[in-house]
């Protein structure tokens, strides 16, 4: 393996690692009024925000893997949900009037309003389970995959590395709003 490849992998773990901790401080202390609060009628809550970016991780990285294991990567005009999410073991835990796909893109504001889960337990555990399938696909890049093209449905394809930045940068702006909601809520 070159340095080049392991320093990759280092920074991708060292990000994702910030998006849990960063996760766990958002969470921390908060009652379900505060994680179900909605600063105004067409903001997010708290929980949806968590529960909204560790879906589309879940999501994400679960067609990553679904590629890796010699899957064909998604062709414009797919929109089925990937195999091997760890979304189906906690969704009744959760028990949301969502499809079982749902990971909160396109929501409307009625949508969110009707995110009930405001337990800040449950959303760090699946939070958790996620961060350790994405740790477990970080460490595991070869040198190979990162190069390697996971979605056909954008110009240019999507590789593995681009996959990898993006689903960090969503987690990061996503859990960002959180924590500016935590402190509208916390004033």
């Amino acid at each position: 393996m070159s340095g080049e490849h392991q320093w990759a992998k280092d920074i991708l773990e060292d990000g994702f690692e910030r998006v849990r901790e960063s996760v766990e401080h958002v969470l921390l202390g908060l009652s379900p009024e505060h994680l179900l609060h909605r600063p105004g009628p067409s903001a997010n809550s708290i929980a949806w925000i968590v529960w909204h970016l560790t879906r589309v991780e879940d999501d994400h990285i679960a067609s990553l893997i679904d590629v890796f294991n010699g899957a064909e990567p998604p062709e414009r005009g797919s929109h089925e949900a990937p195999p091997g999410q760890v979304w189906p073991e906690w969704a009744e835990r959760f028990g949301l009037p969502y499809p079982v796909t749902a990971t909160g893109y396109g929501h409307r504001p009625e949508d969110v309003a009707a995110f009930t889960a405001g337990d800040a337990d449950l959303l760090r555990g699946y939070h958790e389970a996620v961060h350790a399938r994405v740790l477990e696909v970080v460490r595991g890049l070869r040198p190979e995959d990162l190069g390697r093209v996971v979605d056909r449905r954008w110009t240019p394809h999507v590789t593995a590395a681009v996959r990898l930045v993006s689903i960090l940068n969503d987690a990061t702006q996503h859990v960002g709003q959180a924590a500016y909601v935590r402190g509208l809520v916390l004033a």
